[in-house]
């Protein structure tokens, strides 16, 4: 089964890293705020910026504090070399069954 890792950001490009076993599920909790007193609810992160495929939740969560160790600007070029604008990727998750 698959896992994704993810980078969330704001309107003031404020980084929020996290790891799931559902991208599509976790994405749309974080975008309704779900969790009304989660720090991504409070500043309201809504942008999915960056995600990896990986092939299992231990290794997303693996990666996931992998880059958490990174320096900001690492985790800045990580966002940039793949989406240099910080658009919403979100669009891109309506089918990721070409993914799993």
């Amino acid at each position: 089964m698959a896992a994704y890792v993810y980078i969330l950001s704001n309107k003031s490009h404020t980084i929020y890293l996290g790891s799931t076993g559902d991208l599509l599920l976790r994405v749309r909790q974080h975008k309704e705020k779900r969790f009304k007193k989660a720090f991504t609810a409070r500043y309201r992160f809504t942008r999915l910026v960056y995600f990896e495929v990986m092939p299992d939740v231990p290794t997303a969560e693996a990666r996931e504090f992998e880059i958490k160790g990174w320096t900001r600007a690492k985790k800045v070029a990580l966002i940039q070399s793949i989406n240099p604008r910080w658009a919403d990727l979100t669009a891109r998750l309506s089918d990721l069954s070409f993914l799993a």
